[in-house]
C-alpha cells in the first residue's frame, strides 16, 4: 500500500503519545503524518480516535479455541478485530504434549500469515503447562514441571512471547532465568506460591504476574501471598476487567499500585456466541449469563473483548487517555513493541475510531479497514 491513492485520511480526537491533539491521521501501513492541535475532547464533538487493542491472553472466540489447531486462529483473530483488537497472543492451555505441539504449529502459521479482516497474531501465550496442579482454575490437569530443553523444542513451532510458570516448582527458578535471558516475557500465574517465591521470581528475571488475583495465592496482611508480591513490587500485570474475574475494588487497588497494568480478556470459544456449551482445550464449559464456568461453578476464562473492558474502565473512574493505555500502550510496552500501541509517525497503522460513547466506528489493523460485519 505505498501508493499514496491508497492511503487513508480520518479525522476526529487523536490520541497520541504527548496528549490529544484535535486533527487528521494520514496513514497506508504504517503512520505517516498527524497533523493539528492540542485539544480536548470535551471541548468539541469528534470521534475519538486510539491506538487498536492489544490483547496478550486469547484463547478463542467465535465458537473456536486456540487448541484446535488448523484454522482456529485465525477465525479467532477475526472475531477479536471486530472489536477493536488489533494485536493478539495466541494463547494454550495445559494439555498433553501433542495437543500443545498442534495448537503452536497452527499459531506459528498465523503468525506468518494475516489473513484478511484478522488481528495480527504476534506469536504464543504458553499458558500451560508448567503451573502448579494445586491451583489449576479452568486448566485440565496436565501439569508437569518445565525443562530448558522442551521450551527450545516449543519456540521453534511458534514465537513464544509470553510464558506462564509457577516458580514454587523445583527447578523454575533458574528456568526463568534462562528464558528471560532468551527474551521471553516470563509471568508468574497458577501458584500456590508465597510471596517471597514471587519476589524471588521477579529477581530471577519473571516480568509479570498472569490474571491477577486469578489462580494464585491470595493477600492476607500477615501473608501477603503472590498478589502481595505483584502489589509491592511489579511493574507489569494483567488483569481480566469483565468485573466477574476480579471486584471493582480490587482492580481500583492494582491500578493504583502496578504502574503499567494492562488488561486481558483471557477470553474462550463462547465469545460473541449464545449462550450454550463450549470446549476449552480438553474442558466443556457452560457459558451462561455472560459468564463462562465449569461444572463445579469455577470461572473458565471469558466472553470479554477490548472495547468492551475500555468501556468498563472508564465506567470505573478512568480517564479515556489512561483507560487506552491499559487496553494498547502498556501490553506493547511489555513486549518492547515501540510501533504498536501508539500512535505516532512511522508506528504500524492499527487504530480504532469510537463515537463519543465509546462505540466502536472502524477499526484498522496495519493500514487496511476491517469489515466489521465480516462472518
Amino acid at each position: 500500500m505505498n501508493d499514496a491513492s491508497k492511503a487513508h485520511q480520518i479525522q476526529g480526537n487523536i490520541l497520541t503519545p504527548a496528549g490529544w491533539i484535535a486533527g487528521t491521521i494520514a496513514f497506508d501501513e504504517r503512520i505517516a503524518a498527524i497533523d493539528g492541535a492540542a485539544a480536548r475532547p470535551e471541548d468539541n464533538g469528534e470521534d475519538y480516535i486510539l491506538p487498536g487493542f492489544i490483547d496478550l491472553h486469547v484463547h478463542g472466540g467465535a465458537g473456536r479455541d486456540v487448541m484446535e489447531g488448523g484454522d482456529a486462529v485465525h477465525r479467532i483473530a477475526a472475531v477479536h478485530a471486530r472489536h477493536g483488537t488489533t494485536s493478539i497472543l495466541a494463547t494454550t492451555m495445559t494439555a498433553p504434549p501433542e495437543d500443545i505441539d498442534k495448537a503452536l504449529a497452527a499459531i506459528g502459521g498465523a503468525v506468518r500469515h494475516r489473513g484478511k479482516n484478522e488481528a495480527r497474531v504476534l506469536g504464543a501465550h504458553l499458558e500451560g503447562p508448567y503451573i502448579n496442579s494445586g491451583k489449576l482454575g479452568a486448566q485440565p490437569n496436565y501439569a508437569r514441571a518445565a525443562t530448558l530443553a522442551e521450551v527450545q523444542r516449543l519456540e521453534a513451532l511458534a514465537p513464544l512471547r509470553v510464558i506462564t510458570v509457577a516458580p514454587e516448582i523445583a527447578g523454575h527458578l533458574s528456568l526463568v532465568r534462562a528464558l528471560a535471558d532468551e527474551g521471553m516475557r516470563v509471568q508468574i500465574g497458577h501458584t500456590l506460591g508465597s510471596y517471597e517465591d514471587g519476589v524471588t521470581a521477579l529477581e530471577h528475571g519473571a516480568a509479570g504476574f498472569t490474571h491477577l488475583f486469578n489462580a494464585m495465592s491470595g493477600l492476607h496482611h500477615r501473608e501477603p501471598g503472590m498478589v502481595g508480591a505483584a502489589l509491592a513490587h511489579a511493574e507489569f500485570a494483567e488483569l481480566i476487567p469483565d468485573l466477574l474475574h476480579v471486584h471493582p475494588g480490587a482492580i481500583k487497588a492494582a491500578l493504583r499500585a502496578i504502574p503499567r497494568l494492562y488488561c486481558v480478556t483471557d477470553s474462550t470459544s463462547a465469545t460473541g456466541m449464545p449462550d450454550g456449551e463450549y470446549m476449552l482445550g480438553r474442558h466443556t464449559v457452560q457459558k451462561c449469563m455472560g459468564g463462562v464456568r465449569l461444572p463445579d461453578g469455577t470461572l473458565a476464562g471469558s466472553t470479554l473483548t477490548l472495547d468492551q473492558a475500555l468501556r468498563n474502565l472508564v465506567g470505573l473512574g478512568l480517564d479515556l487517555a489512561d483507560a487506552s493505555a491499559r487496553v494498547s500502550t502498556h501490553a506493547a510496552d511489555y513486549l518492547g513493541l515501540d510501533d504498536r500501541g501508539r500512535l505516532r509517525t512511522g508506528a504500524w497503522a492499527d487504530l480504532v475510531v469510537l463515537d463519543r460513547d465509546l462505540n466502536l466506528k472502524a477499526v484498522y489493523i496495519e493500514g487496511e479497514r476491517c469489515d466489521l460485519n465480516d462472518a
